[in-house]
């Protein structure tokens, strides 16, 4: 049992120490790239969204209070 425990610990020891190698690696691409990335990425999407917007032609349904009248109303044709 205590060569389990000890190479359980190894095994908890070793996992810890790339944890902490990876979140100082992850710091220094976001110190690095961050901003670039963000801005880039809002362009993007101004982009996209400008261009389905403006080119694309989809109805989007638009409140028609104001913008519609109802048609007058007609009594049917009477038959005799």
């Amino acid at each position: 049992m205590f060569r389990f425990a000890k190479s359980a610990l190894n095994l908890t020891g070793q996992a810890t120490r790339q944890v902490r190698h990876v979140s100082t690696e992850s710091e220094v691409f976001h110190r690095k790239y961050g901003n670039g990335l963000m801005v880039s990425g809002l362009g993007f999407c101004v982009a996209v969204w400008g261009y389905v917007l403006t080119q694309t032609g989809i109805t989007w349904n638009l409140s028609p209070v104001g913008k519609m009248m109802p048609k007058p109303w007609r009594q049917p044709d009477e038959e005799e």
